[in-house]
């Protein structure tokens, strides 16, 4: 049985498509802009109802906050509000939803 001559591709230009492993996406740092927009957004709710102890409930958040979300600020939402926390301008409650308006909130939000 007589083969077929092999075919040179040595002057092929193109590469195989596989020929090298993409690398991994880098993570992302977290824009600063959406975590910014998200305490900002939280903050306007609290100027609106300004009383040490104001509480925004689950409902509250969802309706004022997460329906108005893009999908970066939604990703940066949980640092916001760690922020938010960390700075001492909100309590949250054990649900991790529900917020507490503190006294140093309160000076901010005027």
């Amino acid at each position: 049985m007589k083969y077929p001559p092999k075919k040179n591709y040595s002057d092929v230009k193109t590469k195989p498509h596989n020929s090298q492993r993409k690398s991994s996406p880098k993570k992302n740092l977290l824009d600063i802009a959406p975590k910014k927009e998200v305490k900002e957004m939280f903050m306007s709710w609290f100027k609106k109802h300004n009383i040490v102890g104001q509480i925004m409930t689950k409902q509250e958040v969802v309706r004022n906050i997460l329906t108005k979300l893009d999908s970066k600020q939604n990703s940066a939402l949980e640092e916001a509000m760690k922020d938010l926390k960390h700075e001492g301008w909100i309590e949250i409650q054990e649900d991790g939803v529900t917020l507490v308006l503190t006294q140093k909130g309160t000076e901010y939000a005027h």
